[in-house]
């Protein structure tokens, strides 16, 4: 007798296919842990660490010079745990707006694969640039550093953050590091990762640099300044792809972007250059988070510079790019006056060839068939 072997299931693994379709349900499922942690009061300590900001101070009101006491921040090792569960917060925003507004317009619009992820790209990145520029505005109003320039280097170092300061650049570091698990989430293609890595790792470096260093008052008013023309950059890019006629917003862009790159060396300039550099206190102190001194600024400004110069080589390179690309599309429609013109006249010697060959136009021409019939 034939011995039956009975159906054995494999238990469920969480596949590459699984993951990639069920991702922001994942992240949501972690992100929940520690929003459930902060209800019991075994667990309620550690979650805290995660999803509040952490190292606040009180400052007093003589101190401050205020009517009220004010809570100020600063930073410390316990950030890393809160930019790890807003970063959570990231990846499942990002999967909301790919699912519930890029998605649908694509289905619309029905574009390649090519603009497919290019569409995307440029939705997410204009969502964030927006948000971030109203954001940091709301800040730069606030705490007058649109009336006062001075405040960009005066009182340094800048280790005393308002709850707004600290949190929005909590959420810049955490937005850029959401960027590493969407290029798998997104299926980037292998030869774009390294162009993308090199873009989330300038924004990282400068970001945490100007936070680490008590250069948050010039770090914001240069991401803001950076994300307006980044901004209109990619929202005139999903106008491109709606219409392709559209090309007013990049001939704004490009005047915007090579003024940004000034005024970011400008204020670079006046604030690490001249501000800093005359301040009385230009002592190293860790502890107070002092890093006034002049191989400190040297290393400031020489990454400023090379990456406005790296980024002004981009822009070069890519409107030469996309000149050439205009030219060549508008050199067929030229050719074609003297191509009419050519085949006209070259009717009356195709009796006796081209180049010394017989083509069968001149066999069969008016003379020949008159030779022919008589």
């Amino acid at each position: 007798m034939a011995i039956r072997k009975k159906n054995t299931k494999s238990p469920p693994v969480l596949s590459h296919e699984f993951i990639l379709q069920n991702h922001a349900d994942i992240v949501s499922c972690v992100a929940m842990v520690f929003l459930l942690g902060l209800m019991f009061e075994i667990t309620a300590k550690a979650s805290i660490i995660f999803v509040t900001l952490q190292y606040n101070v009180t400052v007093s009101a003589t101190e401050e010079q205020a009517t009220e006491s004010a809570s100020h921040y600063y930073y410390g090792i316990k950030d890393l745990a809160t930019v790890f569960f807003y970063t959570l917060v990231a990846v499942i925003i990002h999967a909301i707006i790919q699912e519930y507004v890029l998605d649908k317009i694509n289905r619309r619009m029905h574009f390649s694969k090519t603009k497919h992820s290019k569409f995307n790209e440029s939705g997410q990145l204009s969502a964030f640039y927006l948000f971030s520029c109203i954001w940091g505005t709301f800040i730069l109003i606030s705490e007058n550093y649109i009336t006062d320039p001075t405040i960009l280097w005066r009182a340094y170092p800048h280790n005393r953050m308002t709850f707004q300061m600290k949190f929005f650049y909590i959420s810049q570091l955490a937005y850029w590091f959401h960027a590493f698990p969407e290029l798998y989430f997104q299926k980037t293609k292998k030869e774009d990762i390294p162009r993308q890595l090199v873009y989330i790792g300038l924004y990282l470096f400068h970001i945490a640099g100007a936070y680490l260093l008590n250069l948050n008052h010039l770090g914001l008013v240069l991401l803001v300044l950076h994300y307006f023309v980044e901004f209109l950059f990619h929202i005139s890019r999903l106008f491109y792809f709606s219409d392709e006629k559209y090309q007013k917003g990049f001939s704004l862009w490009a005047v915007l972007f090579v003024l940004g790159r000034l005024l970011t060396l400008i204020l670079s300039v006046l604030t690490v250059g001249f501000g800093l550099a005359r301040a009385e206190n230009q002592k190293f102190d860790f502890s107070s988070g002092n890093f006034n001194v002049l191989a400190v600024r040297i290393a400031v400004l020489a990454s400023i510079c090379i990456t406005q110069a790296f980024m002004m080589w981009k822009f070069i390179n890519f409107q030469l790019r996309r000149w050439r690309e205009h030219s060549t599309s508008q050199a067929p429609t030229v050719k074609k006056k003297p191509a009419v013109t050519k085949g006209r006249s070259s009717r009356k010697g195709t009796e006796n060839g081209v180049n010394g060959t017989v083509t069968s136009n001149g066999a069969d021409s008016p003379r020949n068939r008159k030779d022919k019939s008589s």
